[in-house]
Formats: structure tokens, C-alpha cells, sequence
């Protein structure tokens, strides 16, 4: 008996076969452009060509060939990209694992490498495995807010799905002809899918091994149950994880969600918060009325505002939801506050030619402290400096004594604790 991984008769299940590789390939195949599509969507939504301050990858030179200015219509856009991206994510991890224990015996194959072809293909597979694992494992940790890799999330996750994305598009031209050839088999194997038959190998490219085991096991399940079991796995991370995505009771729904659980309190601030004012160094003795300042600065002058002269000044109303990086969002909140492009005006611009803003936090500490908004978002009639929320005043959490909220804008974006806005082109 073959005692060495590298040896075809060390891999003993009847399941794997050419089959089930095809059908979780071409699963992965649309799941994996899904998630490659939201996640550049999710980057441009930071607006990284904006200004240093959202930027976390300044070195990536044509890789941001297709970033463009975030817009603020639909308002949920946001909470609808990283939704899809987040959740699909988690969902399609049974899928990869069993991808990868169906094609484990080539992982092995000796010689390593046949040809230069051949080690082109082998480097693309080796890129292709590392690339999935790294970028799943990445943002699953993220999503768990479990910070233990080394460096930021950012650029870590950025430039591991540039290479994982080359490797995956080599790697489907390389074997989809073999996958189409494999699925046109389905109908000839319907009546093995109940039970599992002795294995026939199919063709193979020369020296390319196969993956039927020559000398299979018994077999425990059929391929129909096997492909069942992932998707039974599937659907389980599913309904935990996306009701982070919901209010109310479907957010009880996600077990595996770091906001899932309840909501956190009760009234007009009982919605959900990523930070809060005291995990930021936020105290009461800095946003009190006497000692809290809005400082606003552009062309025409700095002026300083507290609470009471920002209601002073025009108010106005939006119904607009939060969403954040790891795929948890609110329904539409009602906050109510001075328009930006108001406050633009205030320091020497027109309200209809507000240019772009760099926002300035109380916390002292934080990857977005500071962040920068563009002259679009700045001129959307529901972008506002909030004061209330929900009929009554920001609580600490929410950003008392005064947040940005943006239509379709990340969460962090919507900076929290607002001390200096410095309108101008960034």
C-alpha cells in the first residue's frame, strides 16, 4: 500500500473525480468574480485617490487604474456591496475546502514539474491556493475583528486579491477546457450520482495524473450527498451571518457575527456601533457645550461653532443607514443637522460648489482619525454634520455632540466626535 502522498493509491476516497472537481469549480468560478467585483467596489468606496489620509495602499501604482469618485446614490449602495461581499465570502467557504480536498493528490504530484508549461501551471496553482486561503482567512479575521496579522487589513487584503485574481484567471484558462469536457460527462454519470460505482478514469492530459484513486475505499456517501454536505455547510454560515446585514430579529439570526447579537440599548440611540466613545478616549469633559468647538476653516476664515450655533443655523432631515467593512449595516436612521456644503459656505464657497472636506476627529487614535470626503459627496443635499438622531441628541457612541453621515459612504468615512472640518481641493 502506497504509504507517500505522492503516490495515486495514498488517495483512496471514490468521490473525488473530475466531476465534482468541474462542479465546485465552476461554483467558485462565479462566487469568486462576485467577490472580486465587490471588493475592488468596496475600495473605491474609501476614495483613495482622494487624499493620504484615505489612502492605505499609496504604492499600488496601476493597480488603482479603475478607481473612480464614490457616488451618493443609491444611498444603500454601500450597505448593499459589502453585504454581498462579506456574506457571500463566508458563505463560499465549504465550497473552497472541499474545491481543495478534491484536487489535494495533485498538490503532490511528482515531479514537480514536467515542463516550463507545466511549471507555469503548477506556480499559478501554488499563487492560486495560498492567494484563496490568505484572502479568506484575512477577511474572516476581519470581519471577527481579530486584528493578529501582521501590518493593516488594507493593503494586506488589496494586494493579496491582485494575486490570488492573476492566479484564479490563469488558472481557468489553463484547465477550463478540461472543466467543460467534464461537465459534459454529467448526464453519462446521473445514474452513479445516488451511488458511487467503481471508478472509471476519465481521459487526462499526458502525465497529468488522475484524480480516481486506482485502488478506492468503500465508499460512505454517494457524490450527490457529498455535494450536499457543502452545501448544507453553506446555507449554515448563510442564515449566521447574514442577518448582521438586518435589523431586529433577523440580526439575532447571526451567531457567527461579532454584530449580531442584540441591539445595544433601547430608544432613539439603540442601533448599532463599531466603536465606542470611551474605546476612542472620547470623555464627557471635552464634548460638554461649554468646552466643545466646531472649528470650520476655508478661503474665507475659520470660524468656531459650538452645539448651540449650529442650531442655530438651518437644520435639515435624512433617513440614511450605516455600513461598515465587515458586513454589518443598520436600516436608515433619521439624523438631522447643518448640510456640508451649508458649513462650505460658511468659510467663502458657494453651497452648489462645495469642494471636497477633510474631517477631524476628537479620538486620538485610529486608522481613520481623519478622513477626507469628495466635493460630490460634500454637495448631496443629505449629507449632513448630525446633532440628533432619531428625534433625539447623538449619544456618546453615536458621536455626540456631532458625526458626518454621507449617503452610501463606508462607516468610517462618517466620522465620529467631529473637531476641525478644513474644506478645499485635496
Amino acid at each position: 500500500m502506497a504509504r507517500t502522498p505522492s503516490s495515486p493509491a495514498f488517495w483512496r476516497s471514490p468521490l473525488r473525480g473530475p466531476w465534482l472537481t468541474s462542479v465546485l469549480g465552476v461554483v467558485l468560478l462565479a462566487g469568486v468574480t462576485v467577490l472580486f467585483v465587490t471588493g475592488l467596489l468596496s475600495y473605491a468606496a474609501y476614495n483613495p485617490g482622494l487624499s493620504p489620509v484615505n489612502d492605505k495602499t499609496p504604492d499600488k501604482g496601476i493597480l488603482g487604474f479603475y478607481l473612480f469618485a464614490w457616488p451618493t446614490d443609491p444611498p444603500w449602495l454601500y450597505r448593499l456591496n459589502q453585504g454581498v461581499h462579506v456574506t457571500l465570502g463566508i458563505t463560499l467557504i465549504p465550497v473552497l475546502l472541499a474545491k481543495l480536498w478534491s484536487v489535494v493528490p495533485r498538490l503532490f504530484q511528482l515531479p514537480p514539474a514536467r515542463s516550463l508549461a507545466h511549471a507555469l501551471e503548477r506556480l499559478s496553482l501554488l499563487l492560486l491556493v495560498g492567494g484563496a486561503l490568505f484572502e479568506f482567512v484575512t477577511g474572516v479575521l476581519n470581519v471577527q475583528l481579530d486584528y493578529v496579522f501582521p501590518g493593516s487589513f488594507y493593503p494586506l487584503h488589496f494586494y493579496g486579491a491582485w494575486v490570488f485574481f492573476a492566479a484564479f484567471v490563469a488558472h481557468v484558462v489553463l484547465r477550463a477546457p478540461t472543466a467543460v469536457r467534464n461537465l459534459r460527462r454529467l448526464r453519462g454519470e446521473e445514474n452513479g450520482a445516488g451511488s458511487v460505482p467503481a471508478p472509471v478514469a476519465p481521459p487526462v492530459s499526458a502525465g497529468e495524473p488522475s484524480l480516481v484513486s486506482p485502488n478506492p475505499a468503500e465508499p460512505t456517501t454517494s457524490r450527490r450527498g457529498a455535494l450536499g454536505l457543502v452545501g448544507g455547510g453553506s446555507l449554515l454560515l448563510f442564515v449566521t451571518t447574514a442577518g448582521q446585514s438586518f435589523d431586529g430579529p433577523l440580526r439575532a439570526t447571526a451567531l457567527l457575527a461579532p454584530r449580531g447579537g442584540a441591539e445595544p440599548g433601547s430608544g432613539p440611540g439603540g442601533f448599532q456601533i463599531n466603536k465606542t466613545a470611551a474605546s476612542r478616549g472620547i470623555s464627557a469633559a471635552e464634548t460638554n457645550e461649554e468646552a466643545w468647538r466646531l472649528t470650520v476653516t476655508g478661503p474665507g476664515g475659520t470660524v468656531r461653532l459650538s452645539r448651540a450655533d449650529l442650531f442655530r443655523l438651518p437644520l435639515h432631515s435624512a433617513a440614511l443607514p450605516i455600513a461598515c467593512v465587515e458586513g454589518w449595516s443598520t436600516s436608515d436612521q433619521w439624523w438631522r443637522g447643518v448640510r456640508l456644503r451649508d458649513l462650505a459656505a460658511l468659510v467663502g464657497y458657494e453651497a452648489d460648489a462645495a469642494p471636497d472636506v477633510l474631517v477631524e476627529s476628537l479620538q486620538r487614535r485610529g486608522a481613520f482619525r481623519r478622513a477626507a470626503l469628495r466635493a460630490n459627496q460634500v454637495r448631496d443635499a443629505r449629507s449632513l454634520l448630525a446633532l440628533d438622531v432619531n428625534g433625539e441628541p447623538l449619544t456618546p457612541d453615536h458621536g455626540y455632540p456631532a458625526r458626518v453621515i454621507v449617503p452610501a459612504a463606508p462607516g468610517v468615512l462618517n466620522t465620529k466626535w467631529v473637531a476641525r472640518m478644513t474644506f478645499g481641493d485635496l
